[in-house]
């Protein structure tokens, strides 16, 4: 479904969902105190948004083109204007009030409607149009739609530009509400997701044990017991050794030997190709590199729950009209890639 909320629990509640447009056409409908309103400097609100996203006076002065000292001046109008102090030093730089913080994203989205409404750019043509998009995905997703977006791109959308980031977790949905990306692509149902935070899923996939025949003396299919015996190679891109597969293991009373653990999908299938190991990845990205290291696949001698990749953005770019051709482009590209894996899944076998 395009354009879900994240939740605490997965998916926003219905009624919830309810409740937050209710709110939002009761503001439409509030009269206006134009004259107290008329008093309120908007580059203050921008400033404003700098500083939160920065933490920096410096930093936040830079962004928006103005001096430092322009920016402390602004920082002192803004504090006589809420009433508070916004940000305060401490051992690790300027960080915001709870006040401040509670503003983060009221202020982004008011801004995002203001340029909208004020800007002449209704409509978005990628043939034409120039700008950087700033997109934070793990290395995995980035080999399998890298190539054939960038590809699609430069034919159809050669102004675009694209600069990505490692990015995961909790990590991209601050970098989101920091606005220090465009787009995340993550994996997983992101459970410390907000209202703000929009979801559209991209794809789901299972899971592939890869190793090398010769080396471990084993063929396909592995067997529970070779599993649980032979050394495993970990993708983590959070501290500690535990992942799915130790779940898994753990509900049959068995446990594995974790040999090595590192954060990069695709450095795996070299380990596992010098190496007498094994290791349970993506099956797309495993078939991947299958081939090219000719390295062996088995399904999984346990169970194991399917993988969900997702779309994920912040809601004040929801109706910006380059943002949803970013998105369409990315659905369509992948469910290509999906197809063009699948023919030759069907092939191979």
């Amino acid at each position: 479904m395009t354009g879900q909320r994240v939740g605490s629990a997965g998916l926003l509640p219905v009624k919830m969902i309810r409740l937050a447009s209710l709110v939002q056409r009761m503001v439409s409908i509030m009269p206006i105190d134009h004259i107290n309103l008329a008093r309120v400097d908007l580059n203050l609100i921008v400033a404003l948004d700098a500083l939160l996203s920065e933490r920096s006076v410096t930093k936040a002065a830079a962004r928006v083109g103005i001096g430092q000292s322009a920016m402390s001046h602004n920082l002192a109008r803004l504090r006589e204007l809420f009433g508070d102090d916004l940000m305060t030093r401490g051992p690790a730089g300027m960080q915001p009030t709870p006040r401040a913080l509670a503003l983060v994203d009221p202020v982004r989205i008011a801004l995002a409607q203001i340029e909208t409404l004020v800007s002449r750019e209704q409509t978005f043509d990628p043939s034409t149009a120039e700008r950087t998009f700033r997109i934070g995905l793990p290395d995995s997703t980035e080999v399998l739609i890298g190539p054939a977006l960038l590809a699609y791109v430069c034919e159809h959308a050669p102004g675009i530009r694209f600069r990505f980031y490692a990015a995961e977790g909790q990590g991209l949905l601050d970098d989101l509400d920091a606005d220090r990306l465009d787009l995340g692509i993550g994996v997983g149902s992101f459970a410390g997701g907000q209202v703000h935070h929009k979801r559209r899923v991209l794809a789901t996939d299972s899971y592939l044990v890869m190793f090398n025949a010769k080396k471990v003396h084993v063929k396909p299919p592995i067997s529970l017991e070779d599993y649980v015996r032979l050394p495993h190679v970990l993708t983590s891109l959070r501290r500690g050794e535990r992942g799915v597969v130790d779940d898994a293991l753990e509900k049959l009373g068995l446990s594995r030997k974790i040999a090595l653990v590192t954060p990069r999908f695709v450095a795996v299938p070299f380990l596992v190709a010098g190496a007498a190991v094994v290791a349970t990845m993506h099956a797309r990205l495993a078939r991947y590199f299958a081939d090219e290291l000719d390295l062996s696949l088995s399904e999984p001698p346990v169970d194991l729950p399917l993988l969900t990749t997702s779309l994920l953005w912040h809601a004040s770019y929801d109706s910006d009209p380059a943002h949803i051709w970013l998105r369409n482009t990315i659905v369509q590209v992948a469910a290509a890639e999906r197809e063009k894996t699948a023919v030759r899944t069907r092939k191979a076998t």
